[in-house]
């Protein structure tokens, strides 16, 4: 099943002029299930103007009735005769109007999930290295201005892209730790072994002496 058009968007107005579950609500516009409550509580969503998708023929009323006295039916989309290409390249298209939240959810992201590479932030958020890199050195030109702000609170990203990306990065930094564990514990081995061959070689110069010093003492005659 497609999603909407404008996903968030119609999710808000869904929220609000609905008594659809958020289970319906999220799967019709691929969205966690805590996004939507999050919308429904205020906390996601805040800026977003809600688009009733039954102006633009995405789906009928009936549909929306239909599933409001069922909870476990699904919300299906009115299908286009001409199918939408699927867009697989390129990066992230970020609305206009929230490219300004960007510096602030990246430095959310810097500030709480250290972990996440630069490539991972910019995959998220639809941005560029040189800015995050800005933002992580405190150089950048509005960083006086810029205040962290969760990503999926913006509407920049999903729930589940961030815990994909989080649990990701969390187990790159596990496999790092593992490594350069492994690798000291192969130093600290190199190193225990290092004055054992130093021993065996003062104990060989010690009988060398001994002999030289024994041929050197003159026999007593008896």
């Amino acid at each position: 099943m497609t999603q909407p058009l404008m996903p968030m968007a119609t999710a808000v107005w869904l929220v609000d002029n609905t008594a659809l579950t958020f289970r319906q609500i999220g799967d019709l516009c691929q969205l966690h299930e805590l996004e939507v409550q999050g919308i429904a509580d205020g906390t996601v969503g805040l800026h977003i103007v809600g688009q009733d998708p039954t102006t633009s023929g995405q789906i009928t009323k009936e549909e929306i009735e239909r599933c409001q006295n069922d909870a476990s039916a699904s919300l299906q989309i009115v299908e286009d005769d001409v199918k939408a290409m699927t867009r697989t390249k390129g990066p992230r298209y970020t609305p206009l109007s929230k490219r300004q939240d960007k510096p602030d959810a990246i430095a959310w992201l810097v500030r709480n999930h250290p972990e996440v590479s630069d490539l991972q932030i910019s995959r998220l958020v639809g941005t560029t290295k040189p800015t995050i890199q800005a933002i992580r050195e405190r150089s950048h030109w509005n960083i006086s201005n810029i205040h962290p702000h969760d990503p999926v609170g913006l509407g920049l990203c999903k729930q589940l892209e961030l815990d994909e990306a989080v649990q990701l990065a969390a187990t790159r930094k596990e496999k790092a730790a593992q490594k350069e564990a492994a690798a000291e514990a192969k130093k600290s081995t190199k190193k225990a072994k290092k004055p054992v061959a130093a021993k065996k070689e003062d104990v060989a110069a010690v009988v060398a002496a001994e002999a030289v010093a024994d041929d050197a003492v003159p026999a007593v005659e008896e």
